[in-house]
C-alpha cells in the first residue's frame, strides 16, 4: 500500500498521530472487501455490539491519540487554539485558526497503511518539488487525489506568496497542516477543509472543531496570584530563545498580536517543566486586543452532546485542551442535559497541573462549566444555574493510585462519582485502549443492571 507520508516529530510514545499526512491509496489484494472499509473493524460480535456505543470525546490532538481505538463510534471534539509548532508560522502569515490538533488526530484516524519516507523537516526545495508535483513523494499516488491535494498546496503557495514580506518558514513543517489551511482558506470553513481532508484519505473520522471560525482564536489563563498569561505556549510549554527561529514585526495597535516565528518544542519538554508561579484560577478567550471574549460553541458541538450516548473527557493537558472545549456559552446546560460520563486524570501532571490531586482536576472542570459566559444581564432574569459535579462527571478513571485517597474516593462517591482504576501492564502508568475500553464496557454494564 502506498501512501504519501511525511514525520515531522517521531517523540511522543511512538503514538501514530505523529505523523503529517499518511495517505492510503489502494487495498492489499488480501485485504479485498466487497464490504465498505470500517475504521476500527470489530474483533468478535462482543465488541461489534459495544460499537453500537456512541461517544463524545473531548481530548487535546496527541493527549488522546494512544486510545481512540478504545472508541469505536466517536464524535471527537478538538480545540483551535493551539499556537506552537508549525500552526504558530501559518498563523503569524496567513492567519486563521489553529489546525494542529484537528491534523494530528485526522492522521491518527486514517486507515492503516505501509510506512512511507519519512522526514524530519520539509526544507523550501524539497516544498517546490511537492507542489510542482515532482517529489519522489508522489509516486504511487492516484493521479486524482494527486491534483486534488496539489491543486491546495498551490493554493497555499499563492497565498504565502502574497505575504513574502513575512518571510514564511517551513522549518518543522507539516504537509497536512498546509493542506488543510489552505482547504479552510479556500472554502472559507474549516467544518468543510476537515471533511475534503476525511475523503481524499478514506477515514471515517468524526471531527469537530470547537468552535467554527475564519479567525485566529486565543486563549488566556489568569493565574490565582493575579499574573495572566496569553496563548497555548506561554500557559503549557513556554519555548525558549533559542528553540525560537525568529520574531515578526509586532501589530503596534494589538498588545497580543506579538506571533512568534515558527515557535518549535520537544515532546519530551512537557515533562521537564517549570511549574507555574501559582495554580490557574481561569481560562478564557481574548480578541487581538485582549479583552476577554465568550465565543459561541460549534453548533454540531451542542446537538452531538444530545445526540450521542457517552460524553469522555479523554487524555490531553488540562488547561490548554480540554478546558478550551467546556469553557463556551451553552457547554454546561448540553453536558447537563445529556449522558456525562468520566474524566480520565493523566498519568501524570505537567506545567499546567503541578500539584494537582485528582479531586482538583475534577473541581477545576466543575468550575469551568458553572461559569457564565455571557454578557452581564439585570434584573430577574439575570439567575444563573449552579450544577453539581455529577451533573457533569459520573465516574472518574486512573492509573496512578497516589493521587486517589480513600477520603477523595468516600467524598466522590457521595457526589455521585466514581473511582475505577484502569489496570496497566509492567507499571508502566499510561493509558491503553484495550484497557480502558475495558473499564468503560464495565462501567456502563453496571449502569444498566
Amino acid at each position: 500500500m502506498s501512501n504519501l507520508h511525511l514525520n515531522v516529530n517521531t517523540s511522543g510514545g511512538g503514538s501514530p498521530g505523529s505523523s503529517v499526512f499518511d495517505l492510503p491509496v489502494s487495498v492489499a489484494k488480501d485485504q479485498h472487501s466487497p464490504s465498505p472499509a470500517r475504521l476500527l473493524p470489530p474483533a468478535n460480535t462482543e465488541q461489534a455490539a459495544n460499537n453500537s456505543i456512541s461517544f463524545v470525546v473531548l481530548s487535546g490532538g496527541t493527549g488522546g491519540n494512544a486510545i481512540c481505538s478504545a472508541f469505536g463510534n466517536a464524535c471527537y471534539v478538538l480545540p483551535v487554539s493551539d499556537d506552537g509548532g508549525s500552526s504558530s508560522e501559518i498563523i503569524r502569515v496567513i492567519g486563521g485558526p489553529s489546525i494542529g490538533d484537528i491534523r494530528s488526530r485526522l492522521i491518527r484516524l486514517i486507515p492503516p497503511a505501509s510506512p512511507g519516507s519519512p522526514l524530519d523537516a520539509i526544507p523550501r526545495e524539497e516544498w517546490r518539488d511537492i507542489v510542482e508535483g515532482t517529489s519522489k513523494l508522489w509516486q504511487g499516488i492516484p493521479n486524482d487525489r494527486k491534483e486534488t491535494i496539489r491543486g491546495f498546496l498551490v493554493y497555499f503557495e499563492s497565498e504565502l506568496l502574497k505575504r513574502a514580506h513575512k518571510n514564511f518558514t517551513f522549518v518543522n513543517g507539516s504537509i497536512g497542516n498546509y493542506f488543510l489551511a489552505a482547504a479552510q482558506g479556500f472554502f472559507r470553513s474549516l467544518p468543510s477543509a476537515v471533511f475534503l481532508f476525511s475523503s481524499i484519505t478514506n477515514s471515517q473520522a468524526n471531527i469537530l472543531p470547537v468552535i467554527v471560525t475564519n479567525h485566529t482564536v486565543t486563549i488566556a489563563a489568569e493565574l490565582e496570584n493575579g499574573e495572566r498569561l496569553v496563548g497555548q505556549c506561554e500557559i503549557s510549554h513556554p519555548v525558549s530563545g533559542p528553540s525560537i527561529v525568529g520574531f515578526s514585526e509586532p501589530d503596534p495597535w494589538s498588545p497580543v498580536e506579538t506571533q512568534r516565528q515558527n515557535v518549535m518544542f520537544e515532546a519530551a519538554g512537557k515533562s521537564t517543566y517549570e511549574p507555574l508561579a501559582s495554580r490557574i484560577n481561569k481560562l478564557f478567550y481574548i480578541n487581538a486586543y485582549g479583552m476577554e471574549i465568550h465565543p459561541s460553541p460549534n453548533p454540531d458541538y451542542l446537538s452531538s452532546l444530545s445526540s450521542h450516548d457517552v460524553l469522555v473527557y479523554s487524555c490531553g493537558s488540562l488547561w490548554t485542551s480540554i478546558i478550551p472545549c467546556l469553557a463556551l456559552r451553552g457547554v454546561a446546560s448540553a453536558i447537563a442535559r445529556s449522558t456525562p460520563f468520566g474524566q480520565k486524570l493523566n498519568a501524570k501532571n505537567d506545567r499546567e497541573t503541578h500539584g494537582y490531586t485528582a479531586e482538583d482536576y475534577i473541581l477545576a472542570v466543575t468550575r469551568t462549566l458553572n461559569a457564565q459566559y455571557q454578557r452581564q444581564t439585570y434584573g430577574l432574569g439575570s439567575a444563573n444555574t449552579i450544577y453539581p459535579i455529577s451533573a457533569f462527571i459520573t465516574d472518574c478513571i486512573h492509573v496512578d493510585v497516589k493521587r486517589i485517597t480513600v477520603c477523595f474516593v468516600e467524598c466522590l462517591l457521595a457526589l455521585g462519582v466514581r473511582c475505577t482504576q484502569v489496570q496497566t501492564d509492567g507499571g508502566d502508568l499510561k493509558f491503553e485502549a484495550g484497557s480502558v475500553r475495558q473499564v468503560i464496557d464495565t462501567i456502563l454494564t453496571a449502569r444498566t443492571e
